[in-house]
């Protein structure tokens, strides 16, 4: 209740900030980018300058809001710890509802905690689009310790198909020369299919 009333409240503040509506384009798609207020704490003024309708000046003012929202402890959640695939399933359960295909990355501490999430790209799963070079840019950037991957299947079978299993395989082996370890794979769809659990990764 807490972390769902400081959210609240924080995007009241925010919308009022950029003298935004609560409602309007910028703000609400600030939150359905950064899902919650940690994430949306490690934004980059080079992110923000990616979103139609954000400018310099509105990214410094999102920026400058941002630092102050760090001098209050009372803002921030507690991260979300992920032990299993159970736990990232229901870290991502809102990918079920998509209706096109996204491919997201959960950047990981030390402590398996999610430092954020991305949204990689939009569209059918291809091994030439899934480059790693855009996928570990932010986690690379975040010090990450580890990663997953996941996206969804609209259709609602997560079962993997044979470009699933070449796009992971091509991220395992970029993750190794880099450094940071993709742990779990996840597709989604009324249930989900982890990857390594199934002996795939």
């Amino acid at each position: 209740m807490t972390n769902q009333f400081n959210q609240n409240t924080f995007k009241v503040l925010l919308a009022t900030t950029l003298r935004e509506k609560e409602d309007g384009y910028v703000v609400s798609e600030l939150f359905n980018r950064y899902a919650s207020i940690q994430e949306l704490l490690d934004v980059t003024e080079e992110e923000l300058l990616h979103i139609k309708g954000i400018g310099k000046v509105k990214a410094r003012q999102i920026i400058a809001a941002l630092e102050l929202t760090r001098l209050n402890p009372t803002h921030t959640q507690e991260r979300f710890a992920i032990r299993s695939p159970e736990d990232a399933f229901t870290y991502l359960k809102d990918m079920q509802y998509l209706t096109r295909e996204e491919f997201v990355v959960l950047g990981l501490n030390t402590k398996n905690e999610v430092l954020f999430r991305k949204t990689i790209f939009t569209g059918s799963l291809n091994a030439s689009i899934v480059h790693p070079r855009e996928t570990f840019k932010a986690l690379i950037k975040r010090n990450c310790a580890s990663a997953i991957v996941a996206h969804n299947h609209p259709s609602g079978n997560p079962s993997p198909s044979q470009e699933d299993l070449e796009v992971t395989k091509r991220l395992c082996e970029a993750g190794k020369v880099i450094g940071i370890e993709v742990l779990d794979h996840l597709i989604i769809g009324n249930t989900y299919f982890s990857l390594k659990e199934k002996g795939h990764m």
